[in-house]
């Protein structure tokens, strides 16, 4: 996947402490951790964070032909246990700590402060061929529905992403996102495809060191999702001195167009720029962007098909939507189109179920410019009273009146979850401005609106409440 020998003299990785791994070092201990793993083209989950033994980790198996399962490496027991019951993975590549709690398997190597077990599943079902990645569907570490990655796919999508964003050995990625995360690892990817540096840390946004390490290690960019942009807004990050930054990332959802707005004419004024992305890990990673000269004409959009890609939006009843500014699904065409699922060790020797194709399931329209507006969801749409009501502009009509929430329902019956007290006020406000019969929905006060790692609001969370 990568030529990591073209690059030997660049530093790959700059870990937390200030110490550097060469492209050499990361080839060479990549490898000899490879040649530890004795069952062939075998299934690995590698349990990681934004550390260096995970990435070296990761490195060792997709450059290897081995297959990783990236899961985080903080993943409950009881939730890792059916996964590896349901998958049968051959060996385990996690934290040392971790590996204390799992004694039935034998450790046989340990570097940087990970461990290589070995199962008892060599002999489990093949393995498909061209099968080189698995992740989780939503972020979600207990979820068993797995997207199953090309080669080709990760090939695909890191050339694209090289291309639009003019990646090159200079730039200098600091870590935002997990590593089991589709976002994260295409970080990863593209910035190890050009010779560049990963800055690896587990620091958070809201930490004083995060900080320091990007103006220390000279960062060059970073990514990050709707979440943590309201976060960066809190933090005054437009008026922060950051010389080395030349760009932001923003995908894993859609930013408020008034907040979008905001950092691509902030960060144009500071000399940067603000790149907003439309993705999925059924598309890899990437399927689409907005020119960095779009960035504040075009405040709002996800922009144009990544290069090799290509959009088409489709009405209820299957035709394609010709004319300008008409809401139809958004499906996506492309060499970076993963797959298909798994949900159990036997769907892991399937081959490609999608052809090049993915129905995204996000509601979109096209204007005369030719770029694409997401507009919802498919599946967050109800019909109240006969109109089609958007759960996602109805929690944006909240956030905009500083509200926090998550909306949920059924047709003919909303239910609107909030961390506010003032229930009643919302009541009446949503009834006002959306038209909305009063006796249609309801508004419930919760403690917390549960994210997962990616920030994305875990709707499950409120499906068996208030029913």
């Amino acid at each position: 996947m990568w030529r990591l020998a073209d690059h030997s003299n660049n530093i790959a990785v700059i870990e937390e402490n200030g110490k550097a791994i060469l492209y050499d070092d990361l080839q060479r201990e990549s490898d000899t951790l490879a040649q530890h793993v004795k069952a062939g083209r075998c299934l690995v989950f590698n349990l990681c964070s934004n550390e260096a033994g995970s990435l070296i980790g990761y490195v060792a198996f997709v450059n290897n032909n081995i297959v990783p399962f990236m899961l985080d490496a903080n993943i409950d027991r009881k939730l890792l246990d059916p996964l590896i019951e349901t998958y049968k993975p051959a060996y385990l590549w996690l934290p040392e700590k971790r590996g204390q709690e799992l004694s039935e398997y034998e450790n046989i190597y340990s570097s940087r402060g990970y461990s290589l077990l070995r199962t008892d599943a060599a002999g489990a079902s093949k393995l498909h061929d061209d099968l080189g990645l698995l992740l989780t569907t939503s972020g979600s570490t207990g979820s068993s529905k797995l997207v199953r990655q090309s080669y080709a796919n990760l090939s695909a999508n890191i050339d694209s992403i090289a291309e639009y964003l003019e990646l090159d050995e200079n730039e200098r990625n600091i870590t935002t996102l997990p590593m089991s995360y589709s976002y994260g690892i295409s970080k990863i990817n593209t910035h190890l495809n050009v010779g560049a540096s990963i800055i690896l840390t587990k620091q958070t946004l809201m930490q004083k060191e995060f900080w320091r390490q990007i103006k220390e290690f000279k960062a060059t960019n970073f990514g990050g999702v709707p979440y943590a942009y309201e976060i960066l807004k809190r933090l005054r990050f437009l008026r922060m001195d950051l010389p080395s930054l030349r760009y932001v990332t923003q995908a894993g959802g859609k930013l408020s167009p008034a907040l979008c707005r905001e950092y691509a004419e902030g960060c144009r004024a500071l000399g940067k720029d603000f790149v907003v992305m439309y993705g999925a890990t059924e598309a890899t990673a990437r399927m689409s962007y907005v020119p960095r000269a779009a960035a504040v004409e075009k405040a709002g959009s996800i922009g144009i098909a990544i290069p090799g890609g290509r959009f088409e939006l489709i009405n209820d009843d299957g035709s394609l939507i010709e004319e300008p500014d008409k809401v139809g699904e958004l499906v996506y065409y492309g060499n970076n189109v993963t797959m298909g699922y798994a949900e159990k060790r036997e769907d892991l020797s399937k081959p490609d179920e999608r052809h090049g194709r993915l129905e995204t399931g996000d509601m979109a329209k096209r204007d005369t410019d030719g770029y694409y507006y997401v507009v919802g969801r498919k599946k967050r749409f109800l019909k109240i009273y006969g109109n089609r009501v958007n759960l996602m502009e109805v929690e944006e009509l909240l956030r905009q009146q500083g509200y926090e929430s998550a909306c949920i329902g059924e047709d003919d019956h909303m239910r609107i979850f909030t961390t506010s007290e003032n229930t009643g006020e919302i009541h009446g406000y949503i009834a006002k401005v959306t038209g909305i019969n009063r006796a249609a929905f309801e508004v419930f006060q919760v403690d917390k609106i549960h994210r997962n790692s990616s920030g994305k609001v875990l709707y499950s969370e409120f499906e068996n409440r208030a029913q």
